[in-house]
């Protein structure tokens, strides 16, 4: 009854809202929390981290229970997120959209409970790479959904969206903007349907990966420091690529009828590591301006003065457990590390001059295992490869921070990675008598040797991989591997 009794008040709010309340022409800066972490901190640091730094607006790529309690009572608004994986079945019924709903939404959205503003239904179901294998299923699964927000008084409140990838538009310049010829049917229903229901499009933009994956494309445009090389279209001048790629999808929801739909950026970053351009101050840059861009209110040629509604940075901290597959740099998005660390100076123009990190992180021990300096390191390339396929070692390779430390230094990377892997377990540094332990800190200028979190959720996993048998903490990482291969390859194909 309780429950009840806030839905309606829910309901109530979106509708006064709906009366004064108009799209803003002010942007928010949120960003993305991922989970596919080797070395996780807690919950409820990272919501203290949210708000320690004035972030009021959080995307999820799920619904998890852990992340979402610890969100209750925080005042932060947040997307939660449906897997392509989960579109079949919940287009197929109301049945089992009314149970997700309940499960995931409902059930938190109590007096002191998660503010919970949009579903985000998939995440990029129209990439080119997944051949159609989604398309089917996003209207049903909308129509379900909303059927079941309505019956908990819920369908005022939280809004229905659909995360696309760029590659869902296509042109050669801005305002030719149009949806691939295979969308263009396709995008006309639940364009229709968001919008009738007042909700935004949602899109990813990553200027990094057209620089990552194309020789000729320039740097500068990349940024938003200003180019040489401009991109003219008829009396508008692009000097970057965020605003380019924003007006082609201005222009292709045009075509559909919709020029006027809101847009919200639901991903957008640069990485620190893991690649060419990938690196410390790349992203500083970057990212500040990306911010300093947006929160000017200037907007883009095709949209002046509105720039996007809201703008999630991808992303808060590092995912060292996310597939390599479009590339090592898919590891190391965050403007945090894995800890809560500030990696650079970032002011979100959120009211903060700068980032604040974690706060009580509990670290394990300050010990590192390392090569023995007298070892016999002949034989060592097997158990670097199996150290580096459990744990991570991206930043050794071409263009990351630790690439130029040297054969036996990145063995004891790669020995230690392992090792804070397994929660510094003795037997896990032995390596046929190849590591030892050391309490002196090997790090070497950005190269950082990490030392793992002492959460618990690390130590259910590192028990799940250390085990031969099939856990369901390990069946979960699993799941969570898949999910970010899946949203990793939307980001390579693009880029392609």
């Amino acid at each position: 009854m309780l429950e009840a009794r806030w839905r309606w008040r829910w309901a109530f709010a979106a509708a006064l809202l709906s009366l004064v309340v108009v799209w803003r022409a002010e942007s928010a800066i949120g960003v993305n929390w991922g989970s596919v972490s080797f070395h996780k901190l807690k919950p409820s640091a990272v919501v203290d981290l949210l708000k320690d730094n004035k972030i009021s607006k959080v995307k999820l790529f799920d619904a998890d229970p852990d992340s979402l309690r610890a969100l209750m009572g925080s005042g932060i608004q947040v997307m939660v997120g449906i897997p392509n994986e989960m579109l079949a079945a919940l287009s197929s019924s109301t049945d089992a959209s009314d149970l997700w709903v309940r499960q995931n939404v409902s059930r938190y959205m109590v007096k002191n409970g998660a503010d919970i503003r949009y579903i985000a239904v998939g995440n990029e179901p129209f990439l080119t790479s997944y051949s159609g294998q989604f398309q089917s299923y996003v209207m049903p699964a909308l129509l379900n959904l909303q059927q079941s927000l309505a019956k908990v008084n819920l369908a005022s409140y939280v809004k229905l969206v659909v995360p696309c990838n760029a590659d869902a538009y296509e042109s050669s310049l801005p305002s030719q903007g149009a949806f691939r010829p295979e969308l263009t049917q396709i995008m006309t229903q639940p364009v229709s349907f968001l919008n009738s229901n007042g909700s935004p499009f949602v899109v990813n933009i990553y200027p990094f990966l057209s620089l990552y994956g194309s020789s000729d494309f320039p740097q500068d445009y990349a940024f938003f420091e200003g180019t040489s090389h401009p991109v003219t279209d008829g009396s508008n001048v692009y000097s970057n690529a965020f605003d380019g790629n924003f007006d082609t999808l201005v222009a292709a929801l045009s075509k559909l009828g919709y020029g006027e739909m809101p847009i919200i950026i639901g991903e957008v970053g640069w990485p620190t590591d893991g690649a060419i351009n990938a690196n410390l101050t790349a992203a500083r840059v970057f990212n500040q301006g990306l911010i300093n861009h947006v929160l000017s209110n200037r907007g883009t040629p095709l949209r002046p003065g509105a720039p996007p509604v809201d703008v999630y940075i991808f992303s808060l901290h590092d995912e060292g457990a996310k597939s390599t597959l479009p590339g090592n740099f898919e590891r190391h998005w965050g403007i945090f590390s894995f800890d809560g660390q500030a990696k650079y100076p970032l002011n979100l123009g959120l009211g903060g001059r700068g980032l604040k990190n974690a706060r009580n992180v509990e670290y394990l021990p300050s010990r590192w295992c390392v090569a023995k300096p007298s070892g016999d390191l002949s034989d060592v390339v097997n158990h670097m490869k199996l150290a580096c396929s459990v744990a991570d070692c991206t930043t050794l390779t071409y263009g990351g921070s630790c690439n130029g430390i040297g054969a036996k230094g990145n063995i004891s990377y790669a020995f230690n990675s392992y090792y804070q892997l397994q929660m510094q377990n003795e037997r896990s540094c032995d390596f046929d008598g190849l590591g030892m332990v050391t309490f002196l800190d090997p790090s070497v200028g950005e190269c950082r040797f990490l030392v793992g979190v002492t959460d618990t959720s690390s130590r259910s996993r590192s028990r799940s991989r250390s085990s031969t048998s099939s856990s369901s903490c390990h069946q979960l990482y699993r799941r969570w591997i898949i999910v970010g291969m899946l949203i990793s390859w939307g980001v390579w194909v693009f880029v392609m």
